[in-house]
């Protein structure tokens, strides 16, 4: 049974697509074997550059601060990802207004097992 915990990574600010492209470099830098999950808040306004896979699944959540609509979508997403088991978690929010907020959340004792935080990215 794999206990590790996934590796957070929280890409916030720019636009949507200035996010995905930050989480694609980031990506192309982990081992093709390994599974990541990227959840990204808000809708394409372009071409996508991330692609789902075998090793990579993506969630994209309807713009909305998540500490303000209660992390209801974010919660149900996160959590369906975590059941993957996956090596890294990728999440890339709009905006920063409520970053503590939503850092506070993840390090709750529901995901504190689960999760650790290992970088936040501001663009």
């Amino acid at each position: 049974m794999n206990t590790a915990k996934a590796q957070l990574h929280l890409i916030h600010g720019g636009s949507y697509t200035q996010r995905e492209a930050a989480i694609a470099a980031s990506l192309s830098r982990l081992p093709a074997a390994l599974s990541n999950v990227v959840i990204l808040e808000g809708l394409p306004d372009g071409q996508d550059i991330l692609l789902p896979g075998d090793n990579l699944h993506i969630s994209r959540i309807a713009p909305g601060c998540f500490c303000c609509i209660g992390n209801l979508s974010l919660r149900v997403t996160l959590n369906r990802a975590l059941r993957q088991k996956p090596a890294h978690i990728f999440l890339g929010v709009a905006s920063d207004a409520h970053l503590d907020q939503l850092t506070l959340t993840l390090q709750e004792p529901a995901y504190a097992n689960l999760l650790e935080i290992s970088s936040q990215s501001r663009l």
